[in-house]
Parts: C-alpha cells; sequence; structure tokens
C-alpha cells in the first residue's frame, strides 16, 4: 500500500523554528509518513518517539554527498534506529557532475555508498534537479548515473518538477528506468513555462493522474509531496497538496 509523505524542506522555516511542533502539523493534516532535510541535532531515539507518537512514518532522509563519504557508519546507524529505510542523496558540487567521466567515477562511489547501505537493509537513491539533464557525450547525465549503477544498489527518487522544468517527461524516465523509479517519487507541481516556479499539487501544468497511474504500476511506495515556493500560508498548502494527490491515489 502506497503513502504519501511530505519533504520537510517544504516548511523549513517551521522545522528551523520547532522541529518536532512541525512534524505535529504535518500529522494533523493527515500525511501518512516524513522525508527529512535534516535532524536538527535531535537524539535518534527522541524522533524515534515523537514518530510513533504521531503515527508518522519516515520515508526517507536527504543526505548531503559530504556525510556519505565521511560519515556513512554514523549516517546509517541513525536512520536504523529512527526505522528510516531510504538515505537520498539529493545533489552533487559541480565537479562531481560535469563530464561524462565525472557521472562515471559518481555512478561507482554511488554503488559503494548504496552496497554499504543495503548491508545494513536500508535502500540508497539519488533525487536530481535540473542539472542531470545536461548532455555530455550525447547523453543526459542522469543517463550515464543510472546507466553505470546497479539497479538494486542506487534507485532514483525522481522530481518530477525538475524533469518537466527541463521540457521533459517525467513517465518517460519512469518507463526507462522501471526498477530504479519502483519506490520513492518526489510530487512537485509546475506553476507554468512561463513561471516556473512549485505550487500545490494539482495547481500547476503537470499530468499527475498519468504519473501516478504508472507510478502504480512500477509499484512506487511513497509519493512525496514537495514546494518551494508559497502564495498562501505554508500548512495550507501542503494540505491542498495531500487532498489532491489521495483523490487520484
Amino acid at each position: 500500500m502506497e503513502g504519501i509523505g511530505l519533504q520537510l524542506y517544504s516548511i523549513k522555516e517551521l522545522t528551523q523554528k520547532d522541529f518536532i511542533g512541525a512534524l505535529k502539523d504535518v500529522a494533523r493534516i493527515g500525511y501518512d509518513g516524513v522525508e527529512f532535510a535534516g535532524f536538527f541535532d535531535t537524539p535518534a531515539k527522541d524522533l524515534k518517539k515523537a514518530l510513533e507518537d504521531l503515527n508518522l512514518k519516515p520515508c526517507g532522509s536527504h543526505t548531503g554527498i559530504d556525510l556519505l563519504q565521511n560519515n556513512l557508519d554514523e549516517v546509517i546507524q541513525y536512520n536504523l534506529e529512527i526505522g528510516n529505510p531510504y538515505i537520498i542523496c539529493p545533489g552533487l558540487p559541480p565537479h562531481m557532475r560535469d563530464s561524462a567521466d565525472a557521472y562515471r567515477k559518481l555512478a561507482d562511489l554511488f554503488n559503494k555508498i548504496g552496497e554499504e547501505c543495503k548491508r545494513h537493509g536500508l535502500q540508497f537513491a539519488y533525487h536530481n534537479h535540473d542539472f542531470e539533464f545536461e548532455k555530455f557525450d550525447g547523453e543526459y547525465g542522469l543517463d550515464i548515473l543510472l546507466s553505470n549503477t546497479q539497479p538494486d544498489l542506487v534507485h532514483m527518487e525522481l522530481d518530477t518538477f525538475w524533469v518537466e522544468y527541463c521540457g521533459l517527461k517525467s513517465v518517460d524516465f519512469m518507463r526507462k528506468y522501471p526498477q530504479q523509479c519502483s519506490t520513492l517519487i518526489h510530487i512537485k507541481d509546475l506553476k507554468s513555462m512561463e513561471d516556473k516556479v512549485s505550487t500545490e499539487i494539482g495547481n500547476g501544468i503537470m499530468d499527475f493522474v498519468e504519473i501516478v497511474k504508472l507510478g502504480k504500476e512500477l509499484g512506487i511506495k511513497w509519493y512525496i509531496v514537495e514546494q518551494e515556493e508559497f502564495e498562501k500560508p505554508q500548512l495550507e498548502s501542503i494540505e491542498e497538496s495531500l487532498k489532491y494527490l489521495r483523490s487520484i491515489l
């Protein structure tokens, strides 16, 4: 059974002010889970208890590449303690993505990180932005990365907004990489091709009925809402997105 999560970066101003209080707001609105963008020095046992008390499931943790390279053991242990099964790299510095060779080296690194995560029963994934759709030797950086990683070790948390921001179709990449796109997806709407900002799910130009239909076929477990630009109070926006997404799931 699929769940709907919220990427907490959407409400970063709230989490920075009162992390546990923000989790309470997300639970009250009705989300099934949360995807973390930092833990704000919260001890793992305290966060685990808060999640249990609020009936929220952890559905991922965005973890910077520096931590993944230099503190992977600690990252894995913390996520195991809170019961989070998914560790996601949310972006890359320019020098790790400026050539085809850089992407191939990155793939080797991701395979190693993914293997260590798998050894502990966790799944590693990568979250895209727009820069992965720059071409090197006639191929998108994303294609180079995914064709050089092992599908069971490195999954793809496809960000629908950034794919369509580039004038491409999310479903095309989902169909091209069905095994990698079978766990997590970022549901993030694009207001318009003229006004390229995020908006409430269902309020923009993207066909989420088609995306969700394919997601069900691929067995995606978590549909994770993210929004960065707001024209109304954040909690009101994320509630609107949840209601729309529930109506089409």
